[in-house]
């Protein structure tokens, strides 16, 4: 990855089970691993938390459970989102351009990309619209052991009017069991994929995990009658958190326009070396720290997180003041809020 592809956002991940799928005992979260992904919204770092079994003798026994929305988002080891790699798929085989007209609208949108990396991206393209043909007996041998599948069904869409493409997932192993691009996405549409991804794995399905899509939900109670629908909590939570985070996203803009003028205050005490002006660098290195570290949303609200933040320094000033400190200029005091 390269340097000029600093993630401007991050996104944690959990796994939404909780009981091993092999022997029912709990899991629990032991450690954490971190995936910088590029997508057509900018570059993303994913923090994803590894649940793992602890019984002694299950199948599951120390393998790792990553999050089911891993999949949904990137192909694993992959640097590049599916949304990429349906938007080059839809380019290429859709509007029939080339491989150097497909790089030139990727770097138009902002994605840094090399044009051999594009190649690749529709190998990768072909190759999940294949799958349902070229592995069927590959995926039978993997799931075997499992005796059982948890389905993950999402959708990606490029851009508006282009056609979705569609992957059904299995959660346990994270194999792609089928995908296939779709101009609809109904649930007579999807009720099919999802009984040929179900004959496909050769165990019984389990669940199926999606976001709550209404022609989702009735595709899976049409092709899988009786089969468990676990609704993505990602979804839900972040839904839920919208009006929380607009008005939080509100504050911190209105928050920030108190704290201008720390610049100043730095250009005022250049080359001195004395107590004070090392008290001063150390106040403007807060507040200019507390502008520019964001929260996690949609439970870290970046808004509130300044204020506490601004309230500390403002805080601490006011310590210094009761100390019978020399009251500050009227402008260092504004850059503590």
């Amino acid at each position: 990855m390269s340097a000029r592809m600093r993630p401007d956002r991050e996104r944690v991940l959990v796994p939404a089970r909780r009981l091993c799928p092999a022997c029912g005992g709990g899991m629990r979260i032991r450690y954490e691993n971190q995936r910088t992904l590029v997508t057509l919204s900018g570059a993303m770092r994913l923090r994803l938390k590894i649940r793992r079994c602890e019984v002694a003798g299950c199948a599951q026994h120390h393998r790792p459970y990553r999050p089911e929305a891993e999949g949904a988002i990137a192909l694993p080891q992959h640097e590049f989102g599916l949304d990429v790699v349906a938007l080059v798929g839809v380019l290429r085989h859709g509007d029939h351009r080339s491989v150097p007209e497909i790089h030139a609208i990727l770097r138009g949108r902002g994605v840094v990309i090399a044009e051999r990396s594009v190649t690749n991206l529709l190998d990768r393209y072909d190759e999940l619209l294949a799958t349902s043909l070229t592995s069927g007996a590959r995926l039978r041998r993997v799931l075997r052991d499992q005796g059982r599948v948890i389905l993950a069904l999402d959708g990606m869409q490029p851009d508006v009017g282009h056609e979705v493409l569609w992957v059904v997932r299995e959660c346990i192993s994270g194999e792609v069991v089928l995908a296939r691009s779709l101009l609809s996405g109904t649930a007579d549409d999807l009720a099919p994929l999802l009984r040929e991804a179900a004959d496909a794995v050769g165990v019984p399905v389990e669940g199926v995990l999606s976001d709550g899509q209404t022609s989702i939900r009735r595709a899976v109670a049409k092709a899988l009658p009786g089969v468990p629908h676990q609704l993505c909590q990602f979804h839900f939570l972040r839904e839920a958190a919208n009006p929380v985070f607009e008005a939080d996203r509100h504050a911190k803009k209105e928050l920030k326009k108190q704290v201008r003028g720390v610049r100043p205050l730095e250009r005022a005490i250049e080359g001195r070396d004395d107590a004070e002006a090392e008290v001063v660098r150390g106040y403007c290195a807060a507040v200019r720290s507390a502008i520019t570290d964001d929260g996690r949303t949609p439970l870290g609200a970046p808004g509130l997180k300044l204020k506490r933040r601004l309230e500390a320094v403002a805080g601490s000033l006011d310590r210094v003041l009761e100390k019978g400190a020399t009251r500050p200029p009227r402008r260092s005091r504004g850059c503590a809020g």
